[in-house]
């Protein structure tokens, strides 16, 4: 079902789509998981672009007809997390020897869900990931997104909170997968 989408690496050029796309599909998709008080203040530190994933060539999306419906990679930087806004200083690089990649800000568009888009985009950074010499790959998933990386085969080490303004918190799930 995904043979007419295309899945290219982003672009700086993409981010005003994907400052559009992300809060719609944090709004639409994660509501039944999230409060809107947690929705709103995970945007940002939690939920954003991180155009340092797409300065390091670890970012892609995907198009249908010339708009973005999805997006998401992987990073070769310590964060697991978080749009750029709110880091203060460059990550550091990971050692792919001995670090695990991180499998990152995965956002699909509203009504284009549960269409393979996240399949191939978390296919697209394993194989990215495995050529660039990492052999396991860590990240902290949403309780939306749990499922999609369950079926890929990552596992869950932990059931984690992050913690947000005002004395919210935002539960997700540290998972892991070894190539």
């Amino acid at each position: 079902m995904t043979a007419n989408f295309a899945l290219r690496l982003a672009t700086m050029e993409d981010i005003p789509a994907l400052e559009q796309l992300i809060p719609a599909s944090v709004f639409a998709l994660q509501a039944s998981y999230y409060s809107t008080a947690q929705m709103e203040a995970a945007l940002g530190p939690v939920f954003g672009v991180d155009a340092q994933l797409i300065q390091d060539g670890t970012y892609f999306v995907v198009e249908q007809d010339g708009q973005i419906v999805g997006c998401g990679g992987w990073s070769l930087r310590r964060a697991v997390f978080g749009g750029d806004r709110h880091r203060v200083v460059e990550d550091d690089a990971l050692d792919p020897s001995r670090d695990p990649a991180r499998i990152r800000a995965f956002f699909v568009r509203p009504g284009w869900e549960r269409r393979g888009i996240g399949n191939r985009i978390l296919s697209a950074c394993e194989s990215a990931l495995t050529a660039a010499g990492f052999r396991r790959a860590v990240m902290v998933a949403t309780l939306a997104g749990e499922p999609l990386y369950a079926a890929s085969g990552y596992s869950v080490e932990e059931h984690d909170e992050v913690p947000l303004v005002n004395g919210l918190t935002l539960p997700v799930v540290r998972m892991a997968k070894a190539f």
